[in-house]
């Protein structure tokens, strides 16, 4: 099946070439392919800020080369060039404070340039750890796709429907994506009929996003808006909920796209099974539960816009980013070192000690 998923690659949301960070704009997908640039440490750090790159791997990746062009400046002004690093560390840190890709990325590039302090060329050090990174995630997805498609034909082996809520695929990641990657894989080996997009209020991203990935691989599938999600699970005979992850505490409570938990109660009493796709990078045993997270707010605006246009009234707004997701309502959380079945404390620290499957 790698072959068949390689071969089905065509989105790339990341591109690391002539010493610059190149994103695919998702701001303006998918109305126009644009791409931002990025040189300097700020410019990432403005580019995770303003959404130009989302997804909790992607916005890890970009950081990771964020950090290689910090290191490039600060050589370049020499002096104590390392702590006046750790300045841009933390000014990537600051970025997106839910992300758990964020931080797990961040920690591997110091641990790397710790372990190389007395290098020849740390700059070099780092930029291959950070390509080491972009590109251990996209296997991450490959190896995901496969297990996750295992579980949906082990669960009922025909075609049937899912619903998805957010984006997570190659856009969100380094690669094929999480997720989405197990519905597009899932597609090709002739397990899906329909796929259900949330339009995911109030960026869009399964609208704009996630419809527009799926269309572009022949993937069938409607565009719903998330108020609708309860109804398609009574209605339209959906077996699984098949979704991303921003962090996932050490008890499997999952922090998620707002709009995540109220699915995932939704299916467990339609019976629908619910799916949780991520990196075990996104696995933070640091955290006992996702009560332990201070969930990122974001401006009012994003509610009250659409492209720049206002629409509501002179109100105020409550804009949470993510939501938690309790272990108790999953029934399965699919990573690259393997699947936790009703995930608790006790299995998914023993996944973490796993090496990661091929």
């Amino acid at each position: 099946m790698r072959d068949r998923l390689l071969a089905a690659e065509k989105v790339k949301a990341i591109d690391w070439r002539d010493g610059a960070l190149h994103l695919l704009d998702q701001r303006v997908l998918p109305s126009r392919e644009s791409w931002v640039s990025c040189s300097t440490v700020e410019e990432v750090a403005a580019a995770i800020r303003a959404m130009v790159v989302r997804g909790a791997s992607a916005i890890g990746i970009s950081a990771a080369y964020g950090l290689v062009l910090a290191a490039r400046e600060r050589i370049a002004e020499g002096g104590d060039w390392q702590a006046a690093w750790e300045e841009d560390y933390a000014l990537l840190a600051a970025t997106r404070s839910t992300a758990s890709n964020l931080f797990w990325a961040l920690k591997r590039m110091r641990d790397r340039l710790d372990r190389v302090k007395k290098h020849a060329d740390p700059l070099a050090m780092l930029e291959a750890e950070a390509i080491a990174i972009h590109e251990s995630d996209r296997e991450a997805n490959l190896v995901m796709a496969q297990l996750g498609v295992e579980r949906i034909r082990k669960h009922q082996g025909n075609a049937q429907a899912i619903l998805t809520h957010g984006n997570a695929g190659a856009l969100a990641t380094g690669g094929f994506g999480t997720a989405l990657g197990v519905i597009r894989a899932a597609f090709l080996e002739g397990l899906v009929e329909q796929v259900y997009a949330n339009e995911t209020r109030p960026w869009l991203q399964g609208s704009r996003l996630t419809a527009w990935e799926l269309a572009g691989d022949g993937v069938p599938v409607m565009v719903n808006a998330d108020s609708a999600g309860a109804h398609i699970l009574k209605t339209k005979g959906v077996t699984w909920v098949v979704v991303g992850a921003d962090c996932i505490a050490a008890n499997g409570d999952v922090i998620g796209k707002i709009g995540t938990y109220q699915l995932a109660v939704c299916a467990m009493h339609h019976g629908v099974r619910f799916m949780v796709v991520a990196p075990s990078s996104t696995l933070d045993l640091m955290m006992a539960t996702g009560d332990d997270v201070a969930l990122e707010e974001r401006d009012a605006d994003e509610l009250l816009e659409v492209a720049g246009q206002r629409f509501a009234a002179d109100v105020s707004a409550y804009n949470p980013v993510f939501d938690v997701t309790p272990a108790d309502l999953i029934d399965v959380i699919v990573t690259e070192k393997g699947i936790v079945e009703r995930p608790d404390t006790v299995k998914l620290a023993k996944l973490m000690c796993r090496k990661r499957l091929h």
